[in-house]
């Protein structure tokens, strides 16, 4: 499979790019598979008022136990089912998400995108690009080179369910740890079942960390590969 060409992929925050084709202030935004909350704090931070969603018991636990930024909310609830009424969201948000949707149910998390979004909304999908230091690094457990180019096909057809396809862009962003564990944690949270994976492996993937990472004074940093997609409904 051939990769994205990523030598001008400009170094910046995913905030600042949401900025460059949102205008958050005052809107309604469902942030679809929210994890522990950190984008759906960002995102009330810009003046939204979001819900964010997650299917995992144990990153919501998580984002309910974050200090509070304003009026935001969590709710248990997948991609295909949104909690919502239809045309009732202004913003519907896939931050690093569509890919962690069964491929036989991504491109329904797309007609239900569709249908709780207000005439004039947007559809905003952040994908990671499969490949790059922190793809590499984290291969051997967590390879998703497959659902990846899945979820970018079904954002590229995504007109044959009423969208249309606004902008594409893609930049770099930088991913740290404080260390090892720091990495372990993130990943084990996400997804409970690699704990026996880093066990099992522990010192193969403490050679990859370091192998991949650039060590900096304060942690380790890998650059990682975000593609962005704004869709609107028509």
């Amino acid at each position: 499979m051939t990769g994205v060409d990523v030598s001008n992929a400009p170094l910046r925050s995913h905030g600042d790019v949401i900025c460059d084709y949102l205008d958050l202030e005052g809107k309604h935004v469902i942030d679809v598979g929210c994890g522990a909350g950190r984008l759906t704090r960002t995102m009330t931070e810009m003046g939204a008022i979001v819900v964010g969603i997650d299917p995992g018991a144990r990153q919501l636990a998580k984002a309910r136990a974050a200090e509070t930024i304003g009026n935001e909310s969590y709710i248990e609830a997948t991609a295909d089912e949104l909690p919502a009424d239809d045309q009732s969201v202004d913003v519907v948000v896939f931050f690093n998400s569509l890919h962690h949707v069964p491929i036989d149910g991504m491109r329904q998390a797309l007609v239900e995108s569709r249908r709780v979004l207000k005439d004039g909304g947007a559809l905003y999908i952040a994908e990671p690009l499969a490949q790059g230091p922190k793809f590499e690094m984290s291969r051997p457990f967590n390879d998703e080179t497959i659902v990846r180019a899945e979820a970018y096909r079904v954002i590229k057809s995504a007109d044959a369910i009423g969208f249309r396809e606004q902008h594409e862009t893609v930049y770099s962003t930088d991913i740290s740890y404080a260390d090892f564990e720091s990495f372990r944690e993130s990943s084990t949270s996400i997804d409970p079942v690699r704990d026996a994976y880093f066990q099992a492996h522990d010192e193969e993937l403490r050679r990859r960390f370091e192998d991949y990472a650039e060590k900096r004074p304060g942690g380790w940093h890998f650059p990682q590969y975000i593609r962005v997609n704004v869709l609107a409904p028509v």
